[in-house]
């Protein structure tokens, strides 16, 4: 069995085979099994035969339920759509390597493998080591104000987070660009109207955040430049 993922040569196998090949590969724990939502649910780190860093999300009967899938369904494999969508939304996030799902004996098992988010680092990371202090008051300011940038842009769409934190935002400096990342998508929902979406997750992040009132203006307008007129009715 190889020890590194050669996706060229994964994307030729059929369907079940595949399955078995990416499951197959070995990797490191980075997110031990857990039991959550009446099932498991782990992440791996794997790498690929040209160095490149994949995590691969692996569920055993961890699944959500909906009008669509009355029954269930993985919910790694509605993460795996949210990310795609996202993506659509030029929204920074992790790109789908693989995704797929079967059952067994069964029991659902899924599989999710993306792309690791190279020179990226979570907000969470960053004001643990002290970056902020290092980034001057003009710069954490731009990085705030792409932060409220990028979350209207999602919540424009009707997508809602549903779990925003500081670990899910990550950020990259590049000579003089800031990009902003969002990850952990597994929760997120396309709720009935945008303003809904927008309350909830602006109420979420400021309980979790402690921006100055300063910052937290700066988030707010580059929010609000994205969002457009409604944003005053939020």
């Amino acid at each position: 069995m190889p020890m590194t993922a050669d996706l060229h040569a994964l994307s030729k196998l059929p369907r079940d085979e595949a399955f078995r090949q990416w499951l197959g590969l070995p990797g490191e724990w980075v997110e031990e099994p857990n039991v959550r939502r009446g099932g498991e649910s782990g992440v791996k780190r794997l790498l690929t035969t040209d160095g490149k860093v994949l995590y691969r999300k692996q569920q055993i009967a961890h699944t959500y339920r909906s009008l669509r899938h009355p029954f269930g369904y993985p919910t790694s494999m509605r993460e795996a759509s949210v990310l795609r969508d996202f993506a659509a939304l030029k929204v920074i996030v992790p790109v789908v390597v693989y995704s797929d799902c079967r059952k067994i004996s069964g029991t659902w098992h899924s599989l999710l493998v993306t792309q690791a988010l190279d020179g990226f680092s979570s907000l969470e990371d960053c004001y643990a080591r002290g970056d902020h202090q290092q980034w001057g008051e003009a710069l954490h300011r731009r990085i705030v104000h792409e932060v409220g940038r990028t979350q209207a842009r999602f919540n424009r769409a009707r997508w809602q987070h549903g779990c925003l934190r500081m670990k899910h935002l990550f950020v990259r400096l590049q000579d003089d660009n800031v990009e902003i990342a969002t990850l952990d998508l597994e929760k997120t929902r396309q709720r009935i109207t945008a303003l809904y979406a927008a309350r909830h997750d602006i109420s979420q992040l400021r309980r979790h955040t402690d921006w100055s009132d300063e910052l937290w203006q700066c988030y707010l307008q580059g929010y609000a430049e994205t969002f457009g007129p409604a944003f005053k009715d939020i």
